[in-house]
């Protein structure tokens, strides 16, 4: 689904990504972890194009996006959520679910559809089914302002789902979740999951990367040090030692 050949990039003269290579399986759950620091969420930007590659390539379902505007990736399949939650406040929560879907407009009238003008259409109905499957039902008309943190890291996952993409990039989706709001979260990607959709995941807590995760990409300085099971990466001497001391229950 998804592959990164010899990627670099750099600010100034410092270079932040090195040479990395990996690829992501396509119906796979995939993580991607490393110390503060190590480049996870350069990738990220680098995958969604907020940010350009310097140099190497990247490709989606075969299909080269190097060069592709970050707006246009989201018509091609990929989708994500960021580290700090970028719901829209003021708005209830089935509004910005329906943000996800203004992608799909086909027509002026639609465009009109996640502003609440036009009350009874298919993006609000599909962005209620798609809450009640969340566990998210209860709240579709509440401002999201006035939801605790648990369920507006959710609702940004729902929105970035109702997108369809085949690739969702999920930037520390559990941070800041307690023990059963984490657990609810990883019932709703491994539900992703199943319809097909591909996840990479940047994470903090290792236990929810073990408990999700098939495969597990290590980056450290802006390299890839290390990829494979999240039981052989626990046990790799290089990534112990990035994590100063190999605690992994600490690897962020």
């Amino acid at each position: 689904m998804l592959n990164l050949r010899s990627v670099e990039k750099s600010f100034g003269g410092l270079k932040v990504i090195d040479n990395v290579s990996f690829s992501v399986k396509k119906g796979s759950r995939t993580a991607l972890i490393g110390p503060n620091g190590a480049g996870k969420t350069t990738i990220f930007n680098l995958l969604s194009g907020i940010y350009e590659v310097d140099n190497g390539s990247i490709s989606l379902d075969n299909n080269d996006i190097t060069q592709i505007p970050a707006r246009k990736r989201i018509d091609i399949g990929m989708s994500r959520s960021f580290q700090n939650i970028r719901l829209m406040p003021h708005l209830s929560t089935i509004e910005n679910v329906m943000l996800g879907q203004h992608h799909l407009a086909n027509s002026a009238r639609e465009n009109f559809f996640p502003l609440g003008l036009i009350k009874s259409n298919k993006w609000a109905k599909l962005a209620e089914q798609s809450l009640i499957e969340a566990g998210l039902g209860t709240y579709p008309g509440q401002v999201v302002s006035e939801l605790p943190y648990g369920i507006q890291k959710r609702i940004e996952v729902v929105r970035a789902l109702v997108s369809n993409p085949k690739l969702l990039l999920l930037d520390e989706p559990a941070a800041g979740l307690n023990s059963s709001e984490t657990a609810e979260l990883q019932i709703l990607l491994e539900k992703a999951s199943s319809t097909g959709t591909t996840l990479l995941v940047v994470e903090h807590d290792m236990n929810f990367v073990r408990n999700l995760c098939q495969h597990v990409v290590v980056l450290n300085f802006g390299r890839k040090i290390f990829e494979g099971t999240p039981d052989e990466v626990s046990k790799d001497p290089q990534v112990l030692e990035a994590y100063l001391g190999g605690d992994d229950n600490n690897a962020s």
